[in-house]
């Protein structure tokens, strides 16, 4: 596995940007040239230009989790206390996009990939985290924000979805199913958005789950899926075969491309970020 993972990652050891934070994750590149990133325990928003210290730029973001970009270039952020996602406007204010599906209020939204057609598709996992009297929605699942703001369910009853990614050509899209069972799956995704076919992709078993789950995930342009989870980031090929498994200092929750070629993949790993160069460009987040 070591010589085939030699063939993916440029770097001989990962790059410690930054420490002292309690549990980080969300982490998004921005094309101005620096990294933002969330502290989900302390409920932060930060901002990290590489050699420089990390700015703090919202605080009591509800959780905030993961984030993307949508096709205008806005910062769209799963908020998981807060129960909703949203966009960060240029005035520093936040519009919702989502709060509720068919009349019922979301669980607890934990990651958001876009799409070349402006739509969003988003992860709503937790249910059984939430007080009884609160839960609206009878399942865990993962949706779509259409560019018309309409909100769709298009996987119901999926046990715990934390991260997802599209494919380069976004014909697939993965979903990581955190607990119980430990798993990716993958879907066939069409032309007007749905998706169908939803079958294994590769399972990420850990003994009890005290060194990471399967979580974020990116693919990069040759079709390789990323996800972080037990013991480091794990790497498949296509057909969902381990290449093998990105071993950092702490276990890292998510992942991001990043740099000026996009070649660079930054962790964020319980109390630090990392930063890695890669081999491969990864895909980039569409813009319109």
């Amino acid at each position: 596995m070591a010589d085939l993972l030699s063939h993916i990652v440029a770097s001989s050891a990962a790059e410690r940007l930054a420490t002292g934070f309690v549990f980080t994750e969300g982490p998004l590149w921005h094309p101005d040239g620096y990294l933002l990133f969330v502290d989900i325990r302390r409920s932060q928003i930060l901002k990290l230009v590489p050699g420089g210290q990390p700015e703090i730029i919202r605080e009591q973001s509800g959780e905030s989790n993961g984030m993307t970009f949508d096709a205008q270039g806005r910062v769209v952020i799963c908020e998981m206390v807060n129960r909703r996602v949203t966009r960060m406007e240029a005035d520093g204010s936040y519009t919702v996009l989502a709060d509720r599906w068919n009349n019922q209020r979301l669980n607890r939204p934990n990651d958001v990939v876009g799409k070349s057609d402006g739509s969003l598709y988003f992860t709503n996992p937790g249910r059984e985290r939430l007080e009884p009297a609160v839960v609206d929605m009878a399942f865990n699942s993962v949706h779509r924000i259409r560019p018309d703001g309409t909100v769709d369910c298009i996987i119901p009853h999926f046990d715990y979805p934390n991260g997802l990614a599209f494919s380069p050509d976004e014909r697939l899209l993965y979903v990581a199913n955190t607990r119980p069972g430990q798993y990716i799956q993958v879907y066939d995704v069409h032309a007007d958005g749905t998706i169908s076919n939803g079958r294994h992709f590769a399972d990420m078993p850990s003994p009890d789950a005290t060194n990471g789950v399967p979580d974020g995930m990116k693919v990069d342009v040759e079709g390789r899926v990323y996800c972080t989870g037990p013991g480091g980031c794990w790497v498949f090929d296509p057909a969902g075969t381990l290449i093998g498994i990105i071993r950092l200092p702490e276990y890292p929750a998510n992942c991001a491309w990043g740099g000026p070629d996009n070649q660079t993949m930054f962790f964020t790993a319980n109390t630090s970020i990392y930063s890695l160069r890669m081999q491969t460009p990864g895909t980039r987040i569409p813009r319109a």
